[in-house]
Formats: C-alpha cells, structure tokens, sequence
C-alpha cells in the first residue's frame, strides 16, 4: 500500500504542506516584463537554477498572475533578487495595481525592467510555459546575471529576514 492509498482530508494536507513550505527559507525576487511600452512586475520566491550547460533558470507564477499573461515562450524576463533591507518593494509587487514601479528606481536592461538596488539579477530568453498545478513554470535560458555586494532578503515563517553567515 502506498501513501496515495490512504484517506488523507485535502485541506489537512494543504495546511500542512504550507506550514512546511513556510519553514524553507527562500530568496525574494521581483520577476520583471516590458509590455506594450510599460514596465510589469510581481514578486516570487519560487525561483531556482535549474540547468549549467546550458545556464537556464526556473520561476514559478501563480495562474492569476497579471505578469503571466504578459510574457510568452520566445519573450524576455528579469528576475531582480532583491537586497535585505526590500522588504517595502517585496510587499508593493506582491499587491496588485498598475504604479508598482513608482519610487522604485529602475532601468531597461536587456531589454527588461531591471531594479536599480537589488541584490542579484538574471535576464532570460523564455524557453517553455509548464502548466503545473495552480502555477506556471517559466524555464528561460539565462542571457545576462550579475550580483552586488549586498545581502538578499529572504522569507521564512511568513517573515522577512537575510541569511547570516556562520
């Protein structure tokens, strides 16, 4: 008998799938697309490296995400791995709206928004849209990286933090 086989209560498992996925502590990025001459973004905390030969990239987007429905295989998007001290612009791209860039000083860089302070970021060439669940995964082939000096922000227990060496 396998564990499939067992009566399990779907909301028991949700609840504790996410306490569980809440104790994995996760780096924050705001993923970014240009689209009918304007910047979008969302932020996402379920990114990965996903392949060295050749350097491709993994991101996860919710189904109802506006930013989905602006990017496509054969696009390009940036994933802005956001310093410690971004919380604030973690929670603005995490809300919806349309001035999501207002104060946030950013620039196009490879031909997608790129957040000026950030702690790491990626271009990519969008290479597949994978249905999985109730996201998308975006596998893109890496065009540009770069990381700066600063620390990144992350996400544990429902709660912004950094990562501390020991």
């Amino acid at each position: 008998m396998s564990d499939h086989d067992l009566d399990v209560d779907p909301e028991v498992l949700r609840k504790s799938f996410r306490q569980a996925m809440g104790n994995v502590a996760a780096a924050v990025s705001v993923v970014t697309a240009f689209h009918d001459g304007a910047p979008h973004g969302t932020t996402v905390s379920a990114f990965a490296s996903l392949s060295m030969e050749p350097p491709m990239l993994l991101v996860s987007l919710d189904r109802r995400s506006n930013l989905l429905a602006k990017i496509g295989v054969g696009g390009r998007i940036g994933v802005n791995v956001l310093a410690a001290h971004h919380d604030q612009v973690a929670l603005r791209f995490a809300g919806k709206g349309d001035d999501k860039f207002l104060d946030v000083p950013w620039q196009l860089e490879d031909g997608v928004p790129a957040l000026v302070d950030r702690h790491a970021w990626v271009s990519l060439d969008v290479a597949q849209l994978v249905e999985a669940g109730d996201h998308v995964l975006v596998l893109g082939h890496v065009r540009t990286a770069n990381v700066s000096e600063s620390a990144p922000l992350t996400y544990w227990q429902r709660t912004f933090g950094t990562h501390q060496a020991f």
